[in-house]
């Protein structure tokens, strides 16, 4: 079994305008995962309804309303959506993402350093806690989330600098 695997991230309608994407994406780089597929989109709600529901069983565990007020969220503007590949990438992924709600995820992770609202702000404001980023939950999610997210035109299999120099050398006779 390869430990091996790929992981949808998406960069949020707010991400984006804030001007935040590349500085968070180079933290991905900087631990050693790959981009393997990017793309910049305005998904339809067919697209998003299969996303959070389909996949995510977002309207089964949270009602209708949370999906809606998410929808609306989604649909401000372009996402950034990327498949990023690595030694168990799902689940570091989600660790350097954090939970969900900003308030809850520690300083050091993405929601933690970029958001900042409570799931009970929200709430009271009528809005979505704007996470800045999703992240597919666990290895099976992921493997839902790309092959939705991106066609397999659209992934590339390369080495990176790094993985070059790490083969070991022949030797000259």
């Amino acid at each position: 079994m390869s430990h091996i695997e790929r992981t949808l991230i998406v960069f949020k309608p707010h991400a984006v305008m804030r001007g935040i994407v590349g500085e968070i994406l180079t933290r991905f780089e900087k631990v050693g995962l790959k981009i393997v597929g990017s793309k910049m989109l305005q998904p339809s709600i067919e697209h998003f309804h299969h996303h959070y529901e389909e996949i995510g069983k977002m309207i089964t565990r949270r009602g209708e309303d949370k999906f809606n007020t998410a929808l609306g969220m989604m649909q401000e503007g372009p996402v950034l959506a990327f498949v990023l590949e690595g030694i168990e990438a799902a689940a570091l992924v989600k660790k350097m993402v954090g939970p969900t709600e900003p308030k809850s995820a520690a300083p050091g992770t993405i929601r933690g350093d970029y958001s900042l609202l409570s799931f009970a702000y929200a709430d009271t404001a009528g809005s979505d806690v704007y996470n800045v980023i999703h992240c597919s939950g666990d290895s099976a999610e992921a493997a839902l989330e790309v092959s939705h997210w991106f066609s397999e035109s659209e992934l590339f299999d390369y080495e990176t600098a790094h993985e070059q120099f790490r083969k070991p050398k022949k030797d000259k006779k």
